[in-house]
């Protein structure tokens, strides 16, 4: 099928957070682009809460997603380890499906098609239904999906959202409690405080394995709620994770993998490397397509593959801390790591979870005392660059 042809501009296959934010910007920046979003459970967005640091993106780019932005802690947040304790002072927001949902689908009107896509190509989308969507560009957010390219740990979470018979006292997010039980990886605690009765309590494990054992983590969060002294009145919400972590990989491999089109989100490599956090990845590529006059599959195919192989390069020093998490440090000692890494400055912090530390930020988290075996740590040093092309 030709572009004139065509039945749309774009189509984004995968309703997730970052198909959404393609389309969202597109409508806001060139609205007479013709963009279609395939979702196969008709709402944008899943069943998810995505968080952001202040610092992780420009001011501009918080003002825009400002209507999906269900809560925001401007007094920073706190960590809390065995023999260490702090309050950071960079701000936090969170965005929700649900305000997702609402921002984008009302953007799309018609343009949001239930379906399940089975066949994508660089003219188009077939459904499961038999329709197919012809299309100058088509871009695949479908999600992760197994890849033998990328070595990989992963971060499991289960959350739960609780009304509590009374304020819990928090005033702040708390992003690691790893004073917990760690249960055999690198577990902690992470809590969302939405109102002084309403809280998102998350069980999470840096793992080897990408497994969920659902009754296990409830048990243990809602163990966790009991401990703060805290009554359920009622379970708000629930949702889940298995999120990718970046040790080592060949890149070239992994887009030379699946359909010949353009990618985004997690399926283009695009989360980072340490944290798993995809939401600062998935702004700038969409400010990156709605800047790009050729929407075509091809041109579009040629920037999301060269954006996401720049970025796999220039963040080989956080999948390096990675390999010293996973390879060198024990399960149940892994908490020390992070323990040592929150002694830093706020500045190598916000750099760091930004994705943007400077050759004096690496020289100071690596500096010093390792939290881990020395002689583990060095190996992987040594084979920093070894299958990370």
């Amino acid at each position: 099928m030709s572009a004139e042809a065509a039945e749309f501009d774009l189509v984004l296959v995968g309703g997730g957070l970052a198909s959404c934010l393609i389309a969202w910007r597109l409508a806001l920046d060139r609205p007479e682009i013709r963009v279609a979003v395939i979702e196969r459970e008709g709402s944008l967005g899943g069943n998810h809460t995505w968080s952001i640091f202040d610092s992780d993106i420009a001011s501009e780019d918080m003002d825009w997603l400002a209507p999906a932005i269900a809560h925001r802690w401007p007094a920073g947040y706190d960590v809390f380890f065995p023999h260490r304790s702090r309050t950071l002072q960079t701000g936090y927001s969170s965005l929700t499906s649900e305000r997702l949902h609402m921002a984008v689908s009302a953007l799309l009107g018609d343009r949001l098609i239930i379906g399940e896509a089975v066949h994508v190509d660089a003219q188009g989308v077939t459904l499961a239904d038999q329709r197919r969507l012809g299309a100058a560009g088509v871009i695949d957010a479908r999600g992760p999906r197994p890849t033998d390219a990328l070595l990989l740990g992963w971060q499991n979470f289960v959350g739960r959202t609780f009304r509590l018979a009374a304020p819990h006292g928090l005033t702040r997010p708390t992003i690691m409690d790893a004073t917990v039980e760690q249960f055999g990886a690198y577990r902690f605690v992470y809590l969302l405080p939405f109102d002084d009765r309403t809280v998102l309590v998350e069980d999470t494990y840096y793992a080897d394995q990408p497994n969920l054992d659902r009754p296990a983590l409830k048990q243990r969060i809602d163990d966790y709620v009991r401990s703060r002294g805290w009554t359920i009145e009622a379970v708000v919400a629930e949702e889940e994770g298995v999120l990718p972590i970046a040790l080592d990989g060949d890149i070239d491999a992994f887009w030379a993998d699946g359909p010949p089109v353009a990618r985004a989100g997690l399926l283009a490599g695009l989360f980072h490397p340490v944290t798993g956090y995809s939401l600062p990845d998935a702004v700038r590529l969409a400010r990156m397509i709605a800047e790009q006059e050729d929407l075509s599959s091809a041109a579009l195919r040629r920037l999301t593959e060269s954006h996401s192989k720049d970025l796999w390069r220039g963040r080989a020093f956080y999948r390096l801390l990675n390999r010293m998490l996973f390879r060198a440090a024990r399960p149940d000692e892994r908490w020390r790591v992070f323990q040592r890494f929150y002694g830093l400055s706020d500045g190598v912090l916000r750099r760091f979870y930004a994705g943007t530390s400077t050759m004096l930020d690496k020289l100071r988290i690596l500096t010093g005392k390792p939290p881990v075996p020395f002689g583990r740590a060095l190996r992987q040093v040594r084979e920093t660059g070894r299958g990370s092309r």
